[in-house]
């Protein structure tokens, strides 16, 4: 199995931030010098060698460092981030660029590609990546293996890569001879450290004609990338990285530690907020201890019946012939636990008195409550760990049967500090530690209690794997060929991890074959030290049966897991409509739900650090505001503006920070509207005002016992929701014909009339040294005072300072062939076009924009759905229907299934309104995965709605809720989809069947009535 790689913006967007900061730089395909020879032994004698050796090296920044200031200062205003005052130089290299990226967001493939498009551009070729440990080194190497043949079929090269070895130094003779993209992979410990092999790269070799290999390297002037630098700002590392004289620093990494010229920011609120990594739920497990009682009880978790009331899952010991036993039952209300343990006298007085499915509780009428998680009595740390093998189990289980038709494997991981509780060793040879002897009994019984439950296809391949071949260890291997602890690193900043070779060369070698469910193994045990090499991303359950400690924070902990999934043809699962259903990563705590969350949400939360805090006008003043028509500078009026409604409506707090009531509102979809100033730029505002951090904003953690799968009710098997779902049901597969000279002359008017091109400004300062001038103040800038500022536009041509390709620009942003783009361009009016020469960059923006704008416009015009034979499954309302949050749910009469989640306040509303009412014979909250193909992704329709036959004109319905049915509130992609959605619905379907947008239950009325 070969996992597939995408264009994807947010990663295209990190790769052009870093572009983009060298515009002006001219294309060189690399400055040819003479390689040092060094010298060679010939018969005994040293003699210089005089052939010739070419090698290319980077060419300089050619663009003055005022220029290159000012592009990255453009940059970080695209984005809303702090802008730099100075270009911030150290004594390794004079060019040092922040790039902020979460952990499973492919930080890896964006520098790589990065690489690919500095050449491209700029012509650099020579590249150094540095990193921390052998784990990141060997994950880095394995990235340039597995995206060669992608980046191949965008850039039309490969590019060579090596690790640095001080044994093989023939690789940087061919790094340094040879003229494409190079890449150069090594650790820190490979040039810092004062081992014999780490001296060898300052040495004159012998086995490298008398020259030290520091001196290759650097005449190449390299551009160095950083991975994880926060672990690379030992003295001896920064003066070790001086000596390879790099062109530039990249630095990538989730946490800076120390910040340069950051010029792009995907946090972790970011990425979760985007949908790019997994939700995270969590399985706490605490102990509860009770006064005047010993009985040992472990409440697993409540499930629920359409027909039956709420069950338990609970541990207790049961008095058996063959001794005392610890077993789990699936026990109701009124259940006495002193007659199920045989009469065993800690349990006098345990009888159920309740068992509450919304707030996860089993009462007894002794007055003793426990809460899902919880266990009492004789715990210790093995019982302890076996209720976590036992819970990473069941959550196995739960996301395998729901995952298993979509193809996707799921892998649980295993985290411990000790080989010998997995595998242990004597004369006879192996054989199994605890840990592995607990889990193929636990193993075991979920297995038995699973079987049949979920349908033939999933029961079969159940039955097909072997429990004893279900798991395995990666870990490191002695001589003997047999699993030992890893030697581990005591202090500094890799503390707790190991630089194992051997044990991430098994990681990685296994990586893509374990996505494979022809592969048995699913559940994998791994020493915590090799937590680095763990970047799989078909890990949905996390487990770490050892000892909390500081050297690894929770947000480390759930970070080996968050990537998003792929199948088995190695698509990535990340339908934006589905993708937090499909990735859930379980972490099964040895804490309680509360206390972990609560660790995890203030590292989260201690990693926004750099996020401003603080709603005032000067935030928002200079910010920019991504339009559809282009963008906008908030000006201190607007500022004002702005930070006045948030005022008026108590958005803000007394320190002016943004308040809770705030972040309701915007929930709920109830939020104040803005004032007319405002209002043009609504989606954009409350963006910029979302950008401003508070705890509020902290990804909101699910406890994962509390989802719990959702009944369907009798109401699924009405014949008029059946019928009704017939009618839908069918698939169609769209296509669009359009003349292209339609579309020529659609742009060409939309281009007149509509295309106004920003002058370019420039600011003159003029200002005289002050008298007392000091040595301090000249130190500090302030030996110079301001008199005046003036503003002036260019009205020359800037068009000969840089070449633009124009056309292959605009090509590239509207998918348009060249010669459309040429028509188009020859239509404009002289004026127009001549707009080009005053700026570039902004004519090539906004014309790619409105082109797109008018294609988007001619391609939903002439669409046309055709109907095919597949249709969607019923199966789609139970086999890939999530476990919900029971305490956020609504009991329903009407609906198919017995509680109905909503989105929104009014959403709600709408639900409260269509339950009741005597009209409505049943509806449906239609699936995620029930969705309409459009050319500008799919789209998910909200309610299907069945009314009684002869009270309403139309008997079936397809409602889209939204909180506004303006236009102007619905963005261009929306109204696009809500376009198709009428088209596909009026050719599948009957008059009968009616699909449009409400935003209340009598506005629907309204329609079918």
């Amino acid at each position: 199995m070969k996992i597939k790689f995408k264009k994807q913006a947010y990663q295209t967007n990190a790769v052009e931030t870093v572009a983009d900061c060298f515009a002006g730089q001219s294309q060189n395909s690399g400055i040819q010098y003479r390689i040092d020879p060094g010298l060679e032994d010939s018969q005994r004698q040293r003699t210089i060698v005089f052939e010739e050796l070419a090698g290319f090296k980077n060419s300089d920044v050619a663009i003055p460092n005022a220029q290159l200031l000012k592009n990255i200062q453009e940059v970080q205003r695209r984005q809303n981030l702090p802008v730099s005052s100075t270009l911030v130089s150290n004594k390794v290299s004079p060019i040092n660029l922040d790039i902020e990226m979460e952990t499973g967001t492919g930080k890896t493939y964006c520098y790589i590609k990065t690489m690919f498009e500095l050449n491209a551009r700029y012509g650099w070729s020579k590249f150094i990546v540095v990193v921390p440990s052998i784990a990141i080194r060997e994950g880095v190497h394995k990235s340039f293996e597995m995206t060669a043949d992608h980046f191949l079929e965008d850039y039309g090269k490969r590019a060579r890569f090596f690790i640095y070895n001080s044994k093989q130094l023939h690789n940087l003779e061919s790094f340094s001879s040879d003229s494409g993209i190079n890449v150069m992979i090594i650790n820190v410990q490979a040039f810092n450290a004062t081992g014999k092999d780490a001296r060898r790269i300052y040495e004159e070799l012998d086995d490298f004609q008398s020259r030290k290999p520091i001196d290759v390297i650097q005449s190449n002037k390299p551009i160095l990338i950083l991975d994880e630098p926060q672990k690379m700002e030992g003295k001896k590392t920064v003066d070790s990285m001086a000596k390879f004289n790099p062109l530039m620093i990249l630095r990538y990494s989730a946490t800076h530690k120390t910040e340069h010229n950051k010029i792009h920011r995907l946090d972790a609120l970011d990425a979760y907020n985007q949908k790019l990594v997994k939700k995270i739920a969590v399985r706490g497990i605490s102990v509860k201890g009770l006064s005047g009682t010993n009985a040992y009880l472990y409440v697993g978790g409540i499930q629920i019946a359409r027909t039956q009331p709420p069950t338990a899952k609970v541990e207790l010991e049961i008095k058996q012939t063959s001794g005392i036993k610890r077993v789990h039952r699936n026990l109701g209300r009124n259940d006495n636990l002193y007659d199920l343990s045989g009469g065993l006298d800690q349990y006098k007085g345990f009888v159920i008195s309740d068992i509450d499915a919304v707030r996860d509780t089993v009462s007894f009428t002794n007055g003793v409550e426990l809460q899902c998680g919880e266990a009492t009595g004789d715990v210790n740390e093995l019982a302890l760990r076996r209720i976590q093998i036992r819970e990473a189990i069941r959550a196995h289980f739960e996301k395998e049967q729901r995952l298993f038709s979509q193809g996707i494997k799921v892998l649980s991981l295993f985290f411990i500090d000790e080989v010998a509780k997995y595998r242990q060793y004597d004369d006879e040879g192996e054989k199994p530690g605890e840990y592995a002897q607990i889990f193929e009994e636990e193993y075991r019984k979920q297995f038995d209690e699973n079987l049949t439950l979920f349908g033939e296809a999933y029961d079969n391949y159940l039955k097909g794997i072997d429990p004893a071949r279900t798991h395995n260890g990666y870990f490191s291997i002695d001589k003997k060929n047999r699993l030992v602890d890893p030697k581990t690193k005591s202090r500094g900043e890799m503390a707790g991890e190991t630089d194992d070779v051997d044990a991430y060369d098994l990681i990685l070698k296994d990586k893509e074959r374990l996505l494979s469910l022809d592969e048995p193994v699913r559940f994998i045990f791994s020493h915590s030290a090799l937590r680095e090499g763990w970047d799989n991303p078909n890990v949905f359950v996390i487990c770490t049966l050892k000892h909390s400690d500081n050297t690894v924070s929770r947000r480390q902990e759930v970070g080996r897991g968050m990537r998003i999934s792929v199948n088995q043809v190695g698509d990535r699962m990340d339908d934006p409509a589905t993708v937090h259903q499909t990735n859930v990563l379980t972490v099964v705590a040895n804490e309680s739900y509360k206390d972990f969350v609560a660790g995890l949400q203030r590292d989260i939360s201690e990693s926004l650090s750099a996020r401003t805090r603080v709603a005032d006008e000067d935030y928002f003043t200079s910010k920019v505001l991504k339009t559809e028509e282009g963008d906008v500078e908030v000006t201190p009026a607007l500022a004002k503006q702005i930070y006045r409604y948030l005022v008026k409506n108590d958005y803000t707090d007394d320190q002016d920070k943004v308040t809770q009531a705030y972040h309701d509102a915007n929930e709920e979809g109830t939020l104040a509207k803005l004032p007319p100033e405002l209002a043009p730029y609504a989606v954009e505002v409350f963006q910029l005002i979302d950008s401003v951090f508070s705890d509020a904003q902290l990804p909101d953690i699910e406890d994962d016992r509390k989802a719990k799968a959702n009944p369907l009710s009798t109401n699924f098997q009405k014949k008029e929701f059946q019928e009704l779902w017939n009618r839908i049901n069918r698939k169609a597969a769209y296509t669009v014909h359009f003349e292209t000279d339609e579309l020529v002359d659609k742009c060409v008017k939309c281009l007149d009339k509509e295309l106004h091109i920003s002058q370019l400004q420039y600011t003159i300062h003029a200002g005289e040294q002050i008298d007392d001038a000091t040595y301090d103040s000249l130190k500090q800038g302030e030996a110079f005072k301001l008199r005046e500022t003036a503003t002036e536009s260019t009205k020359a041509s800037v068009h000969s300072a840089v070449k633009y390709d124009l056309v292959g620009k605009i090509c590239e942003s509207t998918q348009l062939t060249r010669r459309t783009i040429a028509k188009i361009l020859h239509g404009m009016n002289v004026a127009t076009f001549s707009q080009f020469k005053m700026n570039p960059e902004d004519f090539i923006a906004k014309a790619s924009r409105l082109i797109n704008e008018q294609k988007a416009t001619v391609i939903v015009e002439h669409l046309a759905y055709d109907p095919v034979d597949e249709t969607f499954s019923s199966d789609i309302f139970t086999q890939e229907k999530p476990k919900e949050d029971f305490s956020k749910a609504m009991k329903a009469e009407r609906h198919i299934y017995d509680y109905v989640f909503t989105d929104s306040k009014n959403e709600r509303n709408f639900v409260k309104e269509l339950d009741s009412s005597t009209e409505v014979v049943v509806y449906a909250k239609l699936p995620k995965s029930f969705f309409i193909p459009t050319p500008v992704g799919n789209y998910n329709p909200d309610w299907a709605i069945a009314f009684k036959d002869g009270a309403v004109k139309h008997i079936y319905f397809i409602a889209e809720t939204k909180g506004s049915m303006s236009s102007m509130d619905l963005r261009k992609i929306e109204e696009c989809k809500i376009d198709c959605a009428r088209k596909f619905f009026a050719k599948i379907t009957s008059e009968q069947v009616k699909y449009d947008v409400v935003d209340s239950y009598g506005k629907l009325m309204e329609l079918v009535k």
